[in-house]
């Protein structure tokens, strides 16, 4: 009887202790990227004609770096090195790849018949990403959204590159529509209830650019956007009692202009009547400024609904929301760039935002929160870059990050300790006739047109010329050599020809 009473002691005893001393788990991790959301774009970069009130919390509630860039000017690249921690030098993508050789691949009849003319070029089999070394300390993976890196049917997919579930556009080309007849969901194509309409589709003839109605047949019934939201708010109740990654790959802002009408009827009232946008490219809209602004808007509700959900399920204080873009913002399409100041304070428009490797292109805004970890409302200045995420992520996980990565983990900054800093940041691009740069402290080396054999480096003083429009290249020729030293180290010919520049020394056929 007296050992009965002994080990129900000890059991009582067991169960107490546990129950004082839960165990945590490893945090639930969110990268929520937007889609050529510019820097100045969101109120706490000064934007005053956009309401973002939830990344503005967000932002007041974390960590914001101010010298945060993204791994490339499009795309495709930007979110492979991302996924790999490898800068453009070394990147298997490092362009937007459309893999015309499979057949007529921007005809969006043929390819919502025919899947194998659907996606990108695949990232290779055996490429190590984020999703892959979290799977292997227990994560829940995920990507919702626009991936981008891999066609149906190919190596490249979500579930062949380290991700339980994927819902959202296998293909960026069919992310020029936000209406489009189908999604993915893992390697299911899923239709939607949408009528196919190509994007470029132009205004009929014979109708009135001024109203409304002339305009409806870009209006249809299943916004992606919110679809994959409720994905995305899905996977957080199914998986709130393990530990998740969510990559959360928006196509919002990217054109088209399409967003839900009780949206830009608000910014009508704000900004009242306006020329309709009946371009070339994308789709016309009759109110443009409106509807880009309430996507951007629809955005920031759609991280508020994030963070409600998750304070909802209590899991808030364990999750790590990192926030940023994948580049800068567009100068096509209808974007009043001038009128919303889209890059302060660097330069607008075409030739110094998305596609470019100036400030515009490729410094982006990146908000970090991590309640009871990270200072609420800290700015740090230190410099980082998408390769960086990589081992930061996996440092925050847990998990352990490839050798060979080109980033540096930040979480040290992130809580406030002792951060090992880069010495240069580098950037190439074979695309918009072929770049390359590189960050090295308060310099900004640039070389542009390559592919018509200009070699020549463009040096800027960030600290007192942040909008790059003085070339001081002949003033410091010792720092010009630098960093041309630095630009043919850092380049490796890619794997893939597509992204191969001769002018650089590379063997194309």
């Amino acid at each position: 009887m007296r050992n009965l009473v002994v080990l129900i002691g000890f059991i009582m005893c067991l169960i107490s202790c546990s129950s004082d001393h839960k165990i945590e788990r490893s945090p639930n991790i969110i990268y929520f990227l937007a889609d050529d959301l510019g820097y100045g774009e969101i109120g706490i970069n000064g934007q005053t004609k956009i309401r973002t009130p939830n990344i503005d919390a967000l932002a007041k509630s974390g960590m914001q770096f101010t010298q945060h860039y993204s791994g490339a000017p499009v795309c495709a690249p930007a979110r492979c090195i991302f996924l790999t921690g490898k800068h453009a030098g070394h990147a298997s993508i490092r362009g937007n790849d459309e893999w015309n050789e499979r057949g007529d691949v921007w005809d969006y009849n043929k390819v919502s018949q025919d899947p194998t003319l659907e996606g990108q070029r695949p990232m290779p089999k055996e490429t190590i990403t984020i999703g892959t070394q979290l799977q292997k300390v227990g994560y829940k993976t995920s990507i919702l959204g626009k991936w981008g890196l891999g066609a149906p049917d190919t190596e490249g997919i979500p579930s062949r590159q380290g991700f339980d579930y994927f819902y959202g556009y296998n293909c960026q080309r069919q992310a020029h529509n936000l209406y489009p007849p189908h999604l993915w969901e893992n390697s299911n194509k899923i239709a939607l209830e949408n009528e196919l309409i190509a994007p470029r589709t132009k205004l009929d003839s014979f109708a009135d650019r001024y109203e409304e109605e002339s305009y409806a047949k870009f209006t249809q019934k299943d916004y992606a956007p919110e679809l994959i939201h409720q994905k995305a708010l899905s996977f957080i109740e199914e998986n709130k009692h393990e530990s998740f990654f969510m990559y959360y790959a928006s196509p919002l802002p990217h054109l088209p202009l399409q967003a839900p009408k009780a949206y830009v009827d608000k910014y009508l009232e704000v900004f009242g009547d306006e020329e309709p946008y009946t371009g070339n490219s994308y789709f016309p809209n009759r109110y443009p400024r409106a509807t880009y602004a309430a996507m951007i808007t629809y955005l920031d509700d759609q991280l508020g609904e994030l963070v409600a959900l998750l304070k909802k399920e209590g899991i808030y204080d364990n999750t790590i929301i990192i926030f940023t873009s994948d580049n800068g913002p567009t100068y096509t399409g209808g974007v009043d760039f001038d009128f919303f100041e889209s890059s302060k304070p660097f330069a607008n428009g075409y030739g110094r935002t998305k596609g470019f490797v100036y400030e515009g292109g490729i410094h982006i805004p990146m908000i970090v929160s991590w309640p009871n970890h990270i200072k609420s409302g800290a700015e740090s200045n230190h410099l980082s870059v998408f390769y960086d995420m990589m081992p930061t992520i996996c440092d925050i996980a847990g998990a352990e990050s490839p050798l060979d990565t080109d980033g540096i983990s930040m979480k040290p900054v992130m809580m406030s300790e002792q951060q090992k800093k880069h010495d240069f940041l580098y950037w190439e691009f074979p695309s918009y006739k072929g770049q390359q740069a590189v960050r090295m402290g308060q310099w900004k080396g640039i070389k542009k047109n390559i592919l018509e054999g200009n070699l020549d480096v463009e040096l800027y003083n960030l600290e007192t010329d942040i909008s790059e429009q003085n070339d001081v290249s002949e003033q410091y020729p010792d720092v010009v050599d630098q960093i041309r030293e630095i630009m043919k180290q850092e380049h490796v010919p890619a794997i893939n020809e597509t992204f191969r520049i001769k002018e650089l020394g590379d063997e194309v056929d």
